[in-house]
């Protein structure tokens, strides 16, 4: 089973903090709690309760908030609260003990072109997935019913799941007006039945790991970190928005040559080549100076 991460983020408010997982913790709903009698269906929300300086609590999509009182602050905190929080998700405990109500959840779904025209995004109204996915066939998809499904339409080539939408690669055999409608409508109604797009035991991407997760898992050499910190930054919000995925692969310090895989729209796009070359290329050299000579992709 694939293990929670927490990742803790600030707020604008400086008495809440907010701390991230890499996988959803509700199937679309939000909830807070004021005091532990009024969390009784939130098992973790009664835990925490038990923290002297928890005031309230949030549990939404893929992070829990927590508001504290004036009697600490979260620098002194926040490390032993993530600890507490990743060993009580990696036990297995339960988060909100949600009732399977049988209503749909309101959802919209709309379809957006991207550079690559064998693929299409679609987008929906909240958010499916708390890191991105990508499944080349359907033996791949076997832990993402979503993505299992979609494979049963004889068009679909590949399927890319990331925060609040899918990309879908298509076959030649079909043409995008005649289907289109045909898989917004399938997706908007496998979200709005509450459905699980991905199971918790799925593992994100193809190589298993993203960025920051590298940073943690490997000794990366400075280059390196430079290099993903400024994909991170200004790369991937573009590559997002056309319905793909850039990884930061590796650093080869002999040649300068930086390997990223593209994912999703990115992946087999006739523009990617053009992109790498006059986008990612060039501002990875006029960032790093000498240290990035090329940069080669591989599709995911």
């Amino acid at each position: 089973m694939k293990e929670y991460n927490i990742t803790v983020v600030p707020t604008q408010n400086p008495a809440i903090l907010k701390f991230e997982t890499n996988k959803l913790l509700t199937q679309g709903n939000s909830y807070e709690f004021k005091n532990i009698d009024e969390a009784k269906k939130s098992p973790l929300a009664q835990q925490l309760f038990y923290l002297p300086f928890i005031k309230t609590v949030y549990v939404s999509g893929n992070f829990i908030a927590l508001e504290r009182f004036d009697i600490v602050e979260w620098e002194d905190v926040k490390d032993e609260v993530a600890q507490q929080l990743v060993e009580y998700l990696n036990a297995g405990e339960p988060v909100v003990l949600e009732e399977a109500s049988g209503k749909k959840v309101p959802i919209t779904v709309y379809a957006e072109v991207t550079p690559n025209p064998s693929t299409m995004k679609f987008v929906a109204s909240r958010k499916i997935v708390a890191e991105a996915f990508e499944f080349k066939n359907i033996d791949e998809a076997t832990e993402s019913e979503l993505a299992k499904q979609l494979f049963h339409f004889p068009f679909v080539k590949q399927v890319f799941l990331d925060e609040n939408y899918v990309s879908i690669t298509k076959y030649e055999m079909a043409e995008w007006d005649e289907i289109t409608m045909e898989l917004r409508e399938f997706i908007r109604d496998f979200i709005a039945d509450g459905k699980e797009a991905v199971s918790v035991n799925a593992s994100a991407t193809k190589t298993g790991n993203t960025p920051k997760e590298l940073e943690i898992k490997e000794n990366l050499d400075n280059i390196s970190l430079q290099i993903i910190d400024i994909l991170e930054e200004y790369v991937k919000p573009a590559v997002a928005s056309d319905g793909g995925n850039i990884l930061f692969k590796s650093y080869e310090e002999e040649s300068k040559t930086v390997n990223v895989i593209l994912q999703g729209a990115c992946s087999g796009c006739p523009s990617s080549t053009y992109t790498l070359k006059n986008g990612i290329e060039t501002m990875l050299k006029n960032m790093m100076g000498d240290k990035v000579n090329e940069v080669v992709a591989l599709n995911g």
